[in-house]
């Protein structure tokens, strides 16, 4: 049990002392960051995705 007690002692003085938490505004351009990446992933994801469904209609039921 001593030692359960001592690394939750260990871990709160880390994350207390030893932790660099980001300030507010590095946060939220991180946030931004983050966000306008996955819009673009998903863009891109989305034309592929619609280019390969039109080449294989064309491949399937061509007219």
């Amino acid at each position: 049990m001593k030692k359960v007690v001592a690394y939750i002692k260990e871990s709160y003085d880390e994350l207390v002392h030893k932790v660099s938490w980001p300030t507010y505004s590095e946060l939220t351009n991180s946030a931004v960051v983050v966000l306008y990446a996955s819009l673009l992933i998903a863009l891109v994801v989305f034309a592929m995705d619609f280019c390969f469904q039109n080449f294989m209609e064309k491949i399937i039921y061509p007219h």
